[in-house]
């Protein structure tokens, strides 16, 4: 029977118990103060030269080329996030309008710069995981960089809401929740858009649509890049 990982007591990042011990290990000999400043120094060595035994204990099974990449994109992340960090004076005050900025600039919020928001401003990520699934505006899954929305109210219901929603589906060739593959577009349904009048209706990214047929949505998301 094969053995199962053991469940990791850092946030947020899964493991192996081997990783886990290495990581611990590092944070007593170094005597780093947080669990993400362990991951986070030794991505950055791991950025920086190419260490064999210490890269195969934190990364088994990953080719060296892969392994540095995902390093890279995490360090550039954890800078990026310091930037927006930054500007807002390191306000913990200012936690969901620095979330705001992190969505802007990457269209949704990954799990590495949640990590290093939470330990840069000292808020726990459950708090900042929280507020990610409280708010309609934050997306903790990847997103394409045009969000269409289909209205499933009961006034647009009425007026034949499924219509429009399989005449989206069948443009896009996605269903609600999904991403298409050039990640241009992520389709959605919720529940009222504050436009009943407009019914059936649907928004892209700001445009509210009232029962676009085939072609108007073909013209619609063709002028989108």
């Amino acid at each position: 029977m094969r053995k199962r990982d053991k469940k990791s007591k850092f946030v947020g990042i899964r493991m192996t118990e081997a990783q886990e011990e290495l990581l611990s290990e590092l944070r007593e000999t170094h005597g780093y103060k947080t669990q993400t400043e362990v991951v986070l120094d030794a991505l950055e060595s791991l950025a920086g030269r190419s260490s064999a035994s210490f890269g195969s204990k934190l990364s088994h099974g990953v080719e060296p080329h892969e392994r540095e990449e995902v390093m890279r994109k995490v360090i550039a992340t954890a800078s990026k996030v310091d930037e927006i960090i930054d500007k807002h004076d390191k306000n913990d005050s200012q936690l969901i309008q620095i979330m705001l900025e992190i969505q802007r600039e990457y269209n949704w919020l990954p799990k590495e710069a949640l990590l290093w928001l939470s330990e840069r401003l000292g808020v726990s990520i459950n708090q900042i995981y929280q507020i990610a699934t409280f708010y309609k505006a934050f997306s903790l899954v990847p997103r394409g960089r045009h969000l269409v929305r289909v209205c499933m109210g009961t006034a647009c219901h009425v007026r034949g809401a499924m219509r429009l929603l399989d005449r989206t589906t069948q443009v896009l060739g996605i269903e609600p929740g999904e991403n298409s593959k050039d990640m241009r577009f992520s389709l959605e349904t919720v529940n009222c858009l504050g436009c009943c009048a407009m019914g059936p209706a649907m928004v892209i990214d700001e445009e509210t649509l009232s029962n676009p047929s085939v072609s108007e949505l073909e013209k619609a998301f063709g002028s989108r890049e």
